[in-house]
């Protein structure tokens, strides 16, 4: 029995293995950019409002 369970660890492995590699070369969908350039783009309009004038920086 001791033998059996010696011969499963490999086994086990092995299907782990498979699985796993079956899983890091599947084949993904390409997402598109669209969100998170338009995010920057809010966030630059943004940070372009914050700043002052330079008539607000002259003394």
């Amino acid at each position: 029995m001791a033998a059996l369970a010696w011969l499963l660890i490999p086994f086990v492995a092995a299907v782990g293995a498979g699985l796993w590699g079956s899983w890091a070369s599947r084949t993904r969908r390409v997402r598109s950019d669209g969100p998170e350039l338009i995010g920057y783009a809010r966030f630059r309009e943004a940070m372009e409002r914050s700043r002052p004038s330079e008539e607000e920086l002259r003394p």
